[in-house]
């Protein structure tokens, strides 16, 4: 839904501004970027989540793991040119698109304490085979260059100088992801794709998803499988791990599945006087001094139910030879007819 906002030429268009600091104006990617977000924390995302920005009033890469998402998730995003830099609401600095110092944060993430990591590379790849002009370059002479029957040159642009610049110095971080043994460095085959081709995102989502596939399972027919894949949990498939739960779970009942669960441990049973409330407090005491797991309490037992249904309530959920005994009388008094 954010990428098709993102091709609405139209809204772009009245986000255009003089291009004093960059060539639009940032409130329609901010609107965007808030829709999709909210008012929502980085520290109260259920999984641990960073994001990298570069400070250009510090010189520094910084790493943002608390704070306003949707702000700095803008941050991350803005390139240079395009969007005005961020201010940090925290100290003012301005913050610019994290990949110009770290394009794939494999190390921050190891250095966060994540065990595993698979490193996605997306990032554009710059195209290498440039013409040779020489000495000297006319504006000109690109300009009649680009008319029909005429032989094409490639020459980087201006806005294309000044990115290979901005990311000359993540290359050498890279290289390292790359021959690290800390992470698995996945490249899918996304060349032909542009960084602000927003349009051809389901495209992109498919190319991604279909060479996860042929990169697992190349992998595990040839019996490299990364230390994620070693665990013996997850060597099991599905259906085995299934049809064992299955195997396991018929041969037990539900209260010996309940005392293995909650590992109740019960005080030794003292008999069933006449009074059920009485005992039924008694039992509540004894359950706070030895520390019994009771059940949950969502209206299990109502006014319908037997009062052995009732009494049991908050007690073990398994019954010993003597209990089962006292039980029974219990039973046979309250059956009784008047």
């Amino acid at each position: 839904e954010w990428s098709k906002k993102m091709t609405q030429w139209w809204r772009q268009l009245l986000d255009l501004t003089y291009p004093a600091t960059s060539m639009f104006k940032g409130s329609y990617f901010n609107q965007t970027i808030y829709h999709t977000f909210g008012d929502t924390y980085i520290e109260d995302l259920w999984l641990p989540y960073f994001t990298i920005t570069t400070d250009i009033t510090a010189s520094v890469m910084r790493i943002h793991t608390h704070g306003s998402l949707w702000r700095y998730i803008r941050g991350s995003m803005s390139l240079s040119g395009y969007m005005p830099p961020l201010c940090d609401p925290t100290d003012g600095h301005l913050l610019l698109d994290g990949g110009y110092v770290n394009n794939l944060p494999a190390d921050v993430m190891k250095r966060c304490g994540a065990k595993y990591i698979l490193a996605i590379d997306v990032g554009s790849q710059d195209d290498m085979d440039l013409t040779n002009y020489g000495d000297d370059l006319s504006g000109w002479w690109l300009l009649l260059k680009r008319l029909p029957f005429t032989s094409p040159v490639k020459v980087p642009n201006l806005p294309d100088i000044q990115s290979r610049l901005a990311y000359v110095s993540c290359v050498r971080q890279l290289e390292e992801v790359k021959n690290s043994d800390y992470c698995e460095y996945i490249r899918p085959p996304i060349d032909k794709y542009t960084t602000l081709q927003f349009g051809s995102f389901d495209e992109i989502k498919d190319v991604g998803y279909n060479h996860g596939k042929t990169f697992f399972t190349g992998m595990m027919k040839a019996g490299a499988y990364p230390p994620y894949l070693r665990s013996p949990d997850i060597q099991v498939s599905r259906i085995e791990r299934r049809k064992s739960t299955t195997t396991q779970s018929t041969s037990y009942t539900f209260t010996d599945l309940a005392q293995m669960v909650c590992k109740v441990q019960r005080k030794p049973y003292s008999g069933v006087s006449d009074s059920s409330d009485d005992d039924y407090e008694a039992d509540e005491e004894d359950t706070q001094e030895v520390g019994y797991a009771s059940e949950p309490s969502g209206n299990i037992l109502d006014s319908n139910h037997s009062p052995l249904m009732r009494r049991r309530t908050g007690g073990s959920l398994s019954l010993s030879e003597n209990e089962l005994e006292s039980e029974s009388e219990f039973y046979s008094r309250t059956r009784m007819p008047q």
